[in-house]
């Protein structure tokens, strides 16, 4: 049977996915590897456990199905990370990732250096966010200068895995675009703002669109990950891009949203469409002839896992399961008994990027109890997604879907939270549920003819639930997020004055 192979390297984890030509999931296999977090606001990961989570993973689907004979491998794995490399290849030092919040300053020089914010949307319409990959490289240079030396190449986090697979050092436009030294309109490196930013081009990679063939599996390659020589690799797609058209969004007016660690509200763009406060993020797609519109909240499914760890735990520590925090949440009515939580636990991107924003509880009494908490940190989330969905409309995106994916979709509650805030039915669909991994296999379909576009291919997932709108509840959650937005212009003052250094101990 011929089969394609889809490996995501995620935050927590390793995906290999294998699917048939028709889309269905032959084999599956997840494992998963540690996070650190060394310093307050940083985030950084060995590029080797992607490698042996990547190893384990494909082993582990290939020996679900030991008959089938794969056609092509797609990569997909978390955006904007550093990982640094010397002239041989080797990694300088641990990858610095996407939720990473220290180099807020080289992101600032970058912007002064382009002209300001008007300047770095002009070369690449986006804000150059803390999060992206350029203001790592500028850290790196100016705290760790040995090691920036001798930085010969870098590459996001499955472009290091196509690399060991093939020996070839490559990207393509949608993780280039989350450099934030992309100009995407262009589909090309910014050169201009790379020169005014002190980038050596050099250690950028050469970058093609996402379904072009980018190598093959090297001998080295085969051995490493047990695979047979000369399968082609395909470029893939960074994970917030490429599961779009895993959850089969391709057509103008259906949304996807995501809530994994981070939360991501997505929709595809027949055009590369002004971003004009930079509020929102404008991608290439996988698609060579489609964008990608998106926003970012960096506390979605995480939130609830802090929620969890924090205020859920028994006196023996041990943690009551996700399940069984929801139905407490479902027994509390729409809006929590007047109860809103703010999911700036790591800072915030959008639709307010500010690093130091933080998380509150707002509206407590006496009688909240537990469940009302947990219903708050869930409708927390998706407030953050509506407003997210309010700075898109202008570009014209309605709405008048959205297909969930990510853990916390597998929540009926959280996607009728979603349905209610939106006013729109939420599906969620085969491919959704195997999240960026299913995205970056029909990329793999896409470069060798499987599917003659990417309409075909996203026409290949299937529905697999749905929730419609409540219109009373909806009524409810208007209200509620009425009082939401005005929460952050009147605590930002707050949150800078608790992030000084008096109280950071």
């Amino acid at each position: 049977m011929q089969a394609l192979l889809g490996i995501d390297i995620g935050t927590s984890g390793c995906k290999a996915l294998l699917i048939a030509a028709d889309g269905a999931v032959i084999a599956a296999q997840t494992e998963t590897y540690p996070l650190s977090q060394p310093h307050p606001g940083w985030s950084e990961q060995d590029p080797e456990l992607w490698v042996e989570g990547a190893r384990k993973a494909v082993a582990g689907a290939l020996a679900k199905a030991p008959e089938i004979e794969i056609s092509c491998i797609g990569l997909s794995g978390q955006m904007h990370g550093l990982t640094p490399l010397d002239e041989g290849h080797r990694v300088l030092r641990p990858a610095i990732l996407w939720n990473d919040q220290r180099n807020g300053a080289e992101c600032a020089a970058i912007t002064e250096a382009a002209g300001g914010l008007e300047g770095v949307l002009a070369a690449t319409n986006n804000r150059m966010l803390v999060g992206y990959t350029g203001g790592k490289i500028l850290w790196m240079r100016n705290h760790e200068p040995e090691l920036f030396a001798r930085m010969k190449v870098m590459l996001n986090p499955k472009d290091y895995l196509r690399l060991r697979l093939t020996g070839e050092v490559a990207s393509e436009v949608s993780d280039a675009s989350g450099t934030g030294l992309f100009d995407v309109r262009r589909r090309q490196w910014a050169k201009g703002l790379i020169e005014v930013a002190g980038i050596d081009p050099a250690l950028l990679p050469p970058v093609f669109e996402s379904q072009v063939i980018t190598g093959r599996v090297s001998a080295v390659g085969a051995d490493l990950f047990g695979l047979p020589e000369g399968i082609p690799v395909a470029g893939g797609g960074g994970d917030a891009v490429i599961q779009t058209i895993g959850s089969g969004v391709i057509a103008p007016g259906e949304l996807q949203s995501t809530i994994g660690t981070a939360g991501i509200l997505a929709a595809a763009l027949d055009s590369p469409q002004d971003n004009p406060d930079g509020r929102l993020q404008v991608f290439c797609n996988v698609a060579p002839d489609k964008w990608h519109c998106m926003g970012v909240s960096l506390n979605a499914g995480g939130a609830m896992g802090w929620f969890r760890e924090t205020l859920w735990a028994g006196a023996d520590r041990a943690l009551t399961s996700f399940d069984q925090i929801v139905a407490e949440a479902a027994q509390s009515p729409a809006g929590g008994r007047g109860l809103l939580f703010l999911p700036y636990l790591n800072g915030e991107r959008c639709p307010h990027p500010d690093p130091g924003a933080r998380g509150a509880f707002v509206g407590l009494t006496a009688r909240h109890r537990r469940g009302d908490l947990a219903r708050a940190v869930m409708e927390g989330v998706v407030h953050a997604f509506a407003d997210m969905h309010a700075l898109m409309k202008p570009m014209g995106i309605d709405g008048q879907i959205v297909k969930a994916s990510g853990g916390g979709a597998r929540s009926p509650l959280w996607r009728q939270i979603q349905a209610d805030m939106f006013g729109c039915d939420v599906v969620t669909t085969d491919g959704a549920a195997e999240g960026a991994a299913f995205g970056a296999a029909l990329v793999a379909g896409l470069a060798i003819g499987v599917w003659s576009d990417a309409a075909s291919a996203a026409r290949s997932c299937r529905d697999l639930t749905r929730e419609r709108p409540d219109p009373g509840t909806a009524q409810v959650y208007a209200r509620a997020h009425r009082a939401y937005r005005n929460l952050y212009p009147a605590l930002s003052e707050t949150f800078g004055a608790l992030g000084e250094a008096i109280f950071d101990q």
